[in-house]
């Protein structure tokens, strides 16, 4: 994974007000932390850094206020808004080349299960350890012919070359599971439909007490 080249500013105004101001500016607020060094308050273009994180783990690499040395950071935590899910603010860590550090790479999962079945991902990112300038992206849980019954651990999980596992082994990554019949699915259905008319006898009482009282009042 190459690089990705990024320009920020420090930033000496904080609070809510500043962000806003920052934001309006189509910048993000930033705090660059860690090997020691004390958290420096920058700025991100909005767009640069948006198109950034669409690569997972993206390595950037950061020059602030045009000083000639530049600074390797990753994400990794990224605030977005909860409508527009722009994003709103950024915690980068430091990271140095050659070391190794723990990331979330998230689960894609490829190839058909056996007819009749239902694939579903228990475990939507795993953790690995890998070397900070190759840090994998993603990793591929392949269910091609899977049966039910059939369970995927993390354990079981190939993971990109270079990366080992941190998460549990035993965490659940994919389950495949039997299809649903069309009667049982109705059955089930009729079920929550039942379930849903029941009223329990206080709820009937105290909707009929309010009533008598929304009545005297009247």
């Amino acid at each position: 994974m190459s690089d990705i080249k990024l320009e920020a500013e420090s930033r000496t105004e904080f609070g809510k007000g500043a962000a806003r101001r920052i934001r309006r500016a189509d910048k993000v607020p930033a705090v660059l932390y860690g090997h020691g060094e004390d958290p420096r308050h920058i700025t991100l273009n909005g767009h640069a850094i948006m198109m950034a994180l669409k690569t997972p783990n993206a390595l950037l690499e950061l020059t602030v206020d045009g000083a000639k040395d530049t600074t390797l950071a990753i994400a990794k935590d990224v605030q977005r808004h909860p409508v527009t899910y722009l994003i709103e603010h950024v915690d980068l860590i430091i990271v140095r080349r050659g070391e190794r550090v723990e990331v979330d790479i998230p689960v894609h999962v490829t190839g058909e299960a056996a007819p009749g079945t239902l694939v579903s991902v228990d475990a939507q990112t795993l953790t690995v350890e890998a070397e900070a300038t190759n840090l994998p992206e993603s990793v591929e849980v392949d269910v091609e012919g899977r049966e039910p019954g059939d369970h995927i651990y993390a354990a079981d999980v190939v993971l990109p070359k270079g990366s080992t596992l941190v998460t549990d082994g035993e965490q659940l990554v994919v389950n495949v599971s039997a299809e649903l019949s069309q009667e049982q699915l109705e059955a089930e259905l009729e079920s929550d439909a039942v379930e849903g008319d029941a009223v329990p006898a206080t709820e009937e009482s105290g909707s009929d007490a309010e009533s008598e009282s929304e009545d005297s009042e009247d």
